[in-house]
């Protein structure tokens, strides 16, 4: 399977891959990515810092110090009667008690409570009673409102309240983290659609029309996003009391301040602690359930509220299905830092734009997104590493293959330059040659195995001399061998290390057919050439090159191999390479000559000298005394 290939088939499973959490997610199922969409809204929430609200809505708050005062919680109902009423004196657009009125209590404050709704603007709250600790859908419904949270009962108000008053259920809805994210707007019985509390108070509060859109609801002419199941999204302003509070016991005390309550939506509830009724929020961790219904109804009558309907889910569709194989084709794009660099910059401009979003109104999911990305890009991510390391050995493989015929500063000369050498260049080296004698004659007697570790063991011992000079083999010539010293670049020392390579190859290598047995190392000798000058170093070959040298000081340095063998040496050395390498002798070696010799081949002589071992102390020679 090609690369583009394997792109392509990676791309069209990240796509699945989103497209199947999306769908996974929003049918109901994957019910912790709930909590932690929860606990990234709580992020953004903070990040987005405290807001003023709307000054729309009163909090008159039925606190410890209002039950410190009666010495009884609930209030009892004469005194819920006078908060009612002193409220009420002061003009209100409407008053909502969020306080559950199903119980009888004496007979004369029930009634003069009674007495008191019908004198004003009132909701009630009730609640709606569930199976179970959910909030069910009955499966097999139709309809729009198929999907609103359908209750086995509504817990209403007594009837003497009720008649006096609208009712609004008052449920809220908690995510996994128990924090309420929306209010559900409709609840339904099998026979029965009721209002919620805060959208009954909006439409009294607004005085203007209700209408239930197919997915959304509409206040008189101004339409109100809401969540697919008619449900509010809500985002709290700050921490408690952030919507204007005021204690109940205010008016016990008829300290009230009418500017308060006049004109102003009046919420009466419960702040009491240890009365049940509180939730965690972004920014408490105990808010009283009043504030939470007074944040809604506050988005409801402002309109400030944050957007999450359908046109922002397709919008997360959208990016579980794209932001995933968009990262996993920078991935792909770029097999390396870049790649990654250039995904991480993606992924925190995503997260850039869903935090800029939230704080504008606009609900972007991130759990959902988050599962549809990280899984997919973690695996191409991981399977990339792996294959990367998986071709980081096969190439370290053919790098140690290559380091077998080629010499390792021409190695990483060829990496930095491919190009190096594809034209002829002409430049001053020095030329080692050596080559065994007798060698033809005995592979005709031996067995062939043994004669492969005979010349194994002589290429070994030449590879480690060329190695340790910096010289590079440029080809083993059966039982022979050139060495060339001045590539990839012509160094000073070029002839030096020749002339050190030469005279350590004449040690070794003698030592080592000194160590063979009598009847191989007795049928065997070597001889070695050596010269300085100018050659022309090239690439031949078309689909599998190597690199050479030619020119007449490759000749000369061949040849002198045979100059050696005439005059009864092993090592033949131009007058030119003991020249440039400045040698005059060295007190281990015997160093005869100069002799004039004639080249086969070539018209004229050249000046020749011959290196050998010393026997004992005292016989080595230098170059100097010789011509003297």
């Amino acid at each position: 399977m090609t690369r583009r290939v394997q792109i392509l088939v990676a791309l069209a499973l990240t796509a699945l891959w989103g497209a199947g959490i999306f769908a996974a997610h929003a049918g109901g199922h994957l019910r912790f990515l709930d909590r932690l969409e929860a606990t990234l809204t709580d992020w953004r929430t903070q990040v987005r810092g405290v807001q003023r609200p709307p000054d729309l809505v009163t909090i008159v708050a039925i606190d410890d110090t209002v039950v410190k005062r009666g010495g009884s919680y609930p209030l009892p109902r004469a005194d819920l009667a006078r908060v009612v009423d002193t409220i009420v004196q002061f003009k209100p657009k409407v008053v909502a008690i969020d306080l559950l009125l199903v119980d009888r209590s004496a007979a004369i404050g029930d009634a003069t409570l009674a007495n008191t709704l019908a004198t004003g603007p009132m909701v009630l709250a009730a609640a709606a009673i569930f199976p179970s600790a959910s909030e069910n859908v009955a499966p097999g419904s139709a309809g729009p409102l198929a999907v609103l949270p359908q209750a086995e009962r509504f817990l209403l108000p007594l009837p003497a309240f009720a008649d006096h008053a609208e009712v609004g259920i008052v449920n809220v809805a908690t995510g996994q983290s128990g924090s309420p994210l929306s209010v559900p707007m409709l609840f339904r019985t099998r026979d029965k659609v009721e209002l919620s509390f805060p959208l009954r108070v909006a439409t009294r509060a607004l005085d203007k029309p209700l209408t239930i859109a197919p997915d959304h609801l509409m206040l008189g002419d101004r339409a109100v996003p809401t969540d697919t199941d008619f449900a509010l999204p809500i985002t709290y302003y700050g921490p408690r009391r952030t919507i204007r509070t005021v204690s109940a016991q205010s008016i016990f005390d008829g300290t009230l301040n009418r500017d308060a309550i006049e004109n102003r939506i009046v919420v009466i509830g419960a702040s009491v602690a240890g009365g049940g009724d509180f939730y965690p929020t972004p920014f408490d961790s105990l808010m009283p359930g009043v504030e939470v219904v007074s944040t809604a109804i506050t988005h409801l009558v402002s309109g400030d509220g944050i957007v999450r309907d359908h046109r922002v889910h397709i919008a997360d569709a959208l990016a579980a299905i794209l932001l995933p194989m968009l990262l996993v084709g920078l991935l792909a794009w770029r097999r390396s830092a870049l790649g990654i660099m250039a995904a991480a910059a993606v992924m925190i401009a995503w997260a850039g734009l869903n935090a800029f979003a939230f704080t504008h109104g606009v609900w972007l999911n991130a759990a959902t997104t988050l599962a549809a990305a990280v899984p997919p890009v973690a695996i191409f991510a991981g399977v990339q590493l792996w294959a990367g390391g998986r071709r980081t050995q096969y190439l370290a493989a053919k790098s140690r293959s290559l380091a077998q015929f080629q010499a390792p500063a021409v190695q990483e000369w060829l990496a930095r330059d491919p190009n190096f050498l594809s034209k002829p260049v002409r430049q001053d080296a020095a030329i080692v040659f050596i080559d065994l004698s007798g060698f033809t004659s005995l592979s005709e007697r031996i067995d062939p195995d043994a004669l492969q570790e005979i010349l194994q063991a002589f290429h070994a011992r030449i590879d480690k001399a060329a190695v340790d000079c910096g010289g590079m083999i440029t080809g083993f010539l059966g039982d022979g061998a050139m060495i060339l010293f001045g590539l990839p670049a012509a160094m000073p020392d070029d002839a030096a290390r020749a002339l050190k390579c030469a005279i350590d190859l004449h040690r070794g290598v003698d030592h080592w057919i000194a160590s063979l047995p009598s009847a191989i190392g007795g049928q065997l000798g070597f001889k070695i050439g050596a010269h300085f000058g100018e050659i022309v170093a090239s690439r031949l070959g078309e689909s599998h090159q190597h690199i050479t040298a030619t020119g007449d000081t490759v000749n000369v340095a061949s040849r002198l191999m045979e100059v050696a063998v005439q005059n009864d040496a092993r090592l033949a050395l131009s007058n030119t390479l003991l020249d440039t390498a400045d040698f005059h002798g060295a007190p281990d070696g015997v160093l005869s000559g100069p002799l004039l010799a004639q080249v086969r081949g070539r018209s004229g002589v050249v000046t020749v000298w011959f290196w050998r071992d010393h026997s004992g102390p005292g016989q080595g020679a230098t170059k100097a005394e010789m011509i003297d």
